[in-house]
């Protein structure tokens, strides 16, 4: 059990504390990466359309969280919550696996990333994927394990100093990419490999997933919702977290394409920032913006692995996961869900070795298990707006947030979809054995393990799963 000084401190978390949380989940991995990625796919034009369509999407799931937050306050871990009052046990259960999961391949790409900018010193190191690289990794793993087994407020606290110590040199490069932008270069890099309206539309559609993972977090508040002073400040935090990253992003994007022509951006090794101010500025910004990947990795990580511990141990506390998973330390931190974390995130560095493009792969897997568990939540939300439930004593804003949520919906299945089935089948390999635990659960309670319609949801994913390691195994998908 939580101690009740460990809780009231951790209660004491406001507005600005969850929104550090918000941008301390988005400003990770991702961002370091922009140049190169948008780079590959397409130029400024399908860029900006990118960001729009991403972030009017993304900002209809942030505002799904914020009504969510306000109209159902007794809901808490947020992603897995809303999914099972919306749609049942198994979904809900599906959701939370998945958001977990979604967080450890996600953490993935961090230590990938780290050995890759170190790899720039030390070549042993290589892009991230080398033996070395990944001992070196799982280290890093235990380290963090271990320190945040000393507390989630304390954890919570370093995060809010590595949020703004992280800014910096994202900041650094916007303004610098800003004062030096040759605007002939931007010009020459308007346009993708097609000019074409179904060329930009393939090209757009290529950059979805990345957006997807830069933008994994923006319920980082909601997921901490019961540590909050006030249930507003859950809404408040997760709309302004947001719109900050969605700036800050787009623009380190945009002002890239303004340094070198795009063959040459989208050849740059990852961190491919580093790449573009050196490009800029010389060799010095290639250190600089090294050391600031490092901090912004590891306040990102730590944002992370808390997250997804929370969520194995609040859907084992509403017993919609084994009960193991509710054990905590005297420091109030769930040591069985932080240990399971810590596992899969080993494992899934052990498989980087057989990747072709380990941070890639890492990258459109996490966005990919990411998807099913935010398309829940945003369903749910319309599921609200439609039947009135919660409108009766507040109709104020009603029409406006069906409109909210159901874009949030379409949204959502549109990236399943941009996602393509190679990622889907892949997501099934993971959440398929992953039903055992619900089946532990079920078992646990002297309960029917499935419904009917749980037993059909179970042997489509299953049936999925089965396809998708058969290509594998005949190379007709790769990682």
């Amino acid at each position: 059990m939580t101690t009740t000084t460990e809780t009231a401190t951790a209660r004491k978390l406001g507005t600005p504390a969850l929104t550090a949380m918000v941008v301390g989940s988005m400003v990770g991995a991702g961002v370091f990466s922009l140049p190169r990625n948008f780079a590959q796919a397409t130029g400024v034009i399908g860029a900006i359309v990118a960001w729009l369509i991403a972030g009017t999407g993304m900002l209809m799931l942030a505002f799904v969280f914020q009504i969510l937050a306000v109209r159902k306050p007794a809901l808490d871990a947020g992603v897995y919550a809303y999914a099972k009052a919306g749609f049942g046990e198994f979904p809900g259960f599906f959701s939370a696996f998945g958001y977990w999961a979604s967080a450890c391949v996600g953490n993935v790409t961090y230590w990938v990333l780290i050995g890759s900018t170190l790899g720039l010193v030390f070549p042993a190191l290589g892009e991230g994927d080398t033996l070395l690289a990944i001992a070196v990794s799982a280290v890093g793993v235990w380290a963090f394990h271990f320190m945040i087994m000393r507390g989630t407020s304390e954890a919570a606290f370093v995060n809010q100093i590595v949020t703004v110590a992280k800014l910096l040199p994202i900041l650094t490069f916007v303004v610098i990419l800003l004062v030096t932008l040759q605007s002939e270069v931007l010009t020459a890099n308007l346009w993708g490999a097609e000019r074409t309206l179904s060329g930009l539309w393939s090209q757009v559609r290529e950059t979805m997933l990345v957006t997807v993972f830069v933008f994994l977090g923006v319920e980082g508040a909601s997921v901490y919702s019961r540590y909050a002073r006030r249930r507003s400040d859950v809404g408040r935090a997760t709309v302004l977290g947001f719109l900050s990253v969605l700036a800050l992003f787009a623009s380190v994007t945009l002002l890239s394409y303004g340094t070198a022509a795009r063959p040459e951006l989208a050849g740059l090794q990852q961190p491919s920032m580093a790449g573009v101010l050196e490009t800029v500025v010389g060799g010095w910004g290639k250190t600089f913006i090294g050391a600031g990947l490092v901090v912004s990795v590891l306040g990102a990580y730590l944002a992370w692995t808390l997250m997804a511990a929370e969520v194995l141990n609040v859907a084992a506390r509403d017993d919609d996961m084994p009960a193991f998973l509710r054990r905590e330390n005297g420091h109030g931190v769930p040591v069985t869900a932080m240990l399971m974390t810590s596992i899969l995130i080993s494992a899934v560095l052990v498989v980087t070795l057989f990747s072709e493009d380990a941070f890639t792969f890492t990258l459109k897997l996490c966005s990919s298990l990411s998807l099913i568990p935010y398309l829940l939540a945003a369903g749910y939300a319309l599921r609200l707006a439609l039947s009135g439930e919660t409108y009766d004593s507040a109709p104020r804003g009603r029409g406006k947030e069906t409109v909210i949520a159901a874009l949030a919906v379409v949204y959502t299945a549109f990236l399943i979809i941009a996602a393509g089935l190679e990622f889907l089948l892949l997501s099934c390999i993971i959440y398929a054995p992953g039903t055992a635990l619900f089946v532990l659960t079920r078992r646990e309670r002297a309960r029917r393990v499935f419904t009917p319609p749980e037993a059909a949801l179970f042997a489509l994913t299953a049936v999925a799963a089965v396809a998708g390691v058969i290509a594998l195994a005949t190379g007709l998908i790769t990682i």
